[in-house]
């Protein structure tokens, strides 16, 4: 029977390194839908990354931070709709499946990345300057209405999947394409002026690029990413309080 080390070993090169073969995966676009994407990607980039800069700096409290969010999901997700199809992609089991639609996978990983966040919150929590950062994002949940706030957190883990390992992806057609999806989206949330949400932005980025690259779609990563930011949305606050 194999260990424990073995088994996460096993989980971690099925989930993140071991591709679905090329039959599987959708054919190249042509050129002009290429050229399409591309320019609708960038475009919705520089609208985004403005549109959350601004959205994460509206007082705790204010109304307008839920108007703000959602009015960044719609720019993520009308971006990605118009640049052209998107897939839900297929992944490799660690018994060797290749037809599954990495669902188990993706909770597994998620709450594999939560568990790490949070017990790296501890070290935050020792840390003045750090805990005040990640504080005064928190404060958004603790002024807000939870059950809006966590909705929001969902639509936009969506969208967000959609456009970054969605569109953006498709767009590059790179071996570098989990790199540059992950500094994008890493970029893309520095106008926060929040350091810790640009690392976990770079961490998660990682994470469901390279679930993107193996499964060729965005399933698996909307799953990681949702569930990662709603656990980090309602368990953070108890391991940071005020």
């Amino acid at each position: 029977m194999a260990g424990p080390i073995a088994e996460v070993r096993k989980f971690l090169t099925a989930t993140l390194f071991a591709p679905v073969p090329d039959e599987v995966r959708r054919p190249a676009p042509t050129p002009s839908a290429l050229r399409r994407r591309r320019i609708v990607v960038t475009v919705t980039l520089l609208i985004g990354a403005v549109t959350m800069g601004l959205a994460l700096r509206i007082e705790p409290g204010d109304p307008a931070f839920y108007g703000a969010t959602l009015g960044l999901a719609l720019v993520w997700v009308v971006g990605a709709v118009v640049s052209g199809p998107l897939h839900l992609g297929r992944s490799v089991t660690r018994s060797g499946g290749r037809d599954g639609r990495s669902v188990v996978q993706s909770l597994a990983l998620a709450a594999l990345l939560l568990a790490i966040f949070l017990l790296g919150a501890l070290v935050v929590a020792q840390v003045d300057w750090l805990r005040e950062n990640v504080q005064q994002l928190l404060d958004h949940v603790r002024f807000g209405v939870l059950p809006l706030v966590l909705a929001i957190t969902v639509v936009n883990g969506i969208a967000e999947e959609v456009f970054f390992r969605g569109a953006l992806f498709s767009a590059i057609r790179s071996h570098h394409a989990v790199l540059l999806t992950t500094a994008l989206y890493t970029l893309s949330t520095v106008g926060t002026g929040v350091p810790l949400l640009v690392f976990a932005a770079a961490v998660l980025g990682l994470v469901t690029g390279l679930q993107r690259q193996v499964t060729g779609g965005v399933l698996g990563p909307v799953i990681t990413h949702i569930v990662w930011s709603s656990g980090m949305l309602l368990l953070l606050p108890l391991v940071l309080p005020r």
